[in-house]
């Protein structure tokens, strides 16, 4: 069966005569992101910079590439530094009638998304959606008092200005065939690499000026009750395995890693709204993205597997070096406003 995935990273000889098609659209998307670049340049197109350091997670390609484990280890090691950290996302695959938006416990997946539920588990930093990222992160400064500010998917979004932009590469995939939307799965150019100040690299060893990042997993959780854990390694029965991300076969290959027996690999869009028809009957295991979406029909077998990035010393290091500087230049600007406002 024919997929852009194909298409994209792993294109036979007779893919290319569609690419080919494809080039034109692809020139023009490449047209129309240049010109949109350009009058933000140029202040043709307004961006704003808010009182706090703001640090750009995203990637240049389209898919899961592990955006979400990121903008939670960071927010936790900002916290456990002593920063005041928020976090800002578009809540894609959610629809709410009032914006800024602030994600809590009991928060509807379908008002906020998939990604802010799962995220509020693990963060304990305000975290808000709004589609209008500007007006998220003003609100993050203004109402919750946050020095930093973690941007989840938005180094496209430059309506808002950065300090800091980390790139995240799915480490198998990378950039398939380099070529931009709809040709390739490119947003932008390979160039924008160089012009960012960190590449993380998910999965695989990292090349020069990458920084490696793992996923580890932890226990099996219950998804009807949660207090009921599965070890990997006790994992001995057969199971169906489904996964709705942007890449499934990454969740596959990490049950295969710890010889989970799959009789079945359900793959569906990255933010599928599941509904209880999805899930089969018999053991079933799904990621936490997916889980957050289950919870209210989920049968009593059904299973996620939660994961934790890790990432080196030096790329902590780095990162938090890059960041005192910006964030101790902002808190002595806004000490001077405040001081001449006496006045």
């Amino acid at each position: 069966m024919f997929s852009l995935s194909q298409l994209w990273y792993a294109p036979r000889w007779f893919h290319w005569v569609l690419i080919l098609l494809l080039l034109p659209l692809s020139l023009l998307f490449a047209l129309i992101s240049a010109t949109r670049r350009q009058a933000f340049k140029l202040g043709i197109k307004q961006s704003c910079k808010v009182d706090a350091a703001v640090i750009i997670v995203g990637n240049i390609s389209v898919g899961g590439n592990g955006k979400t484990p990121l903008v939670v280890y960071l927010a936790q090691l900002l916290t456990e530094q002593g920063y005041r950290p928020g976090i800002l996302t578009r809540g894609y695959g959610g629809k709410s009638g009032v914006y800024p938006l602030q994600v809590n416990a009991e928060s509807q997946v379908t008002e906020v998304g998939d990604e802010p539920m799962l995220m509020i588990q693990h963060v304990t930093c305000p975290l808000v959606v709004d589609p209008v990222r500007a007006r998220g992160a003003n609100y993050l400064v203004e109402q919750c008092h946050c020095d930093v500010i973690i941007c989840d998917d938005g180094l496209q979004h430059y309506a808002l200005q950065r300090d800091v932009e980390i790139v995240v590469m799915d480490g198998h995939r990378r950039l398939g065939n380099q070529l931009l939307l709809p040709a390739g799965p490119l947003r932008e150019g390979k160039w924008r690499l160089k012009t960012s100040d960190f590449i993380v690299t998910n999965g695989e060893l990292a090349q020069e000026g990458e920084y490696a990042m793992s996923l580890q997993p932890g226990d099996f959780i219950n998804i009807s009750n949660p207090q009921r854990k599965c070890k990997l390694s006790d994992m001995q029965q057969t199971v169906t395995a489904l996964a709705g991300i942007g890449n499934p076969q990454r969740f596959f290959s990490l049950l295969a890693k710890y010889n989970i027996k799959m009789k079945q690999q359900l793959s569906f869009v990255d933010h599928h709204d599941f509904k209880a028809s999805d899930l089969p009957s018999g053991r079933v295991l799904m990621t936490e993205k997916d889980a957050v979406k289950c919870r209210s029909f989920a049968h009593e077998d059904c299973w996620y597997l939660p994961v934790k990035a890790t990432l080196s010393d030096a790329f902590s290091k780095e990162l938090l070096s890059k960041l005192s500087g910006t964030v101790l230049k902002i808190s002595s600007k806004n000490t001077n406003n405040n001081i001449n406002n006496t006045n």
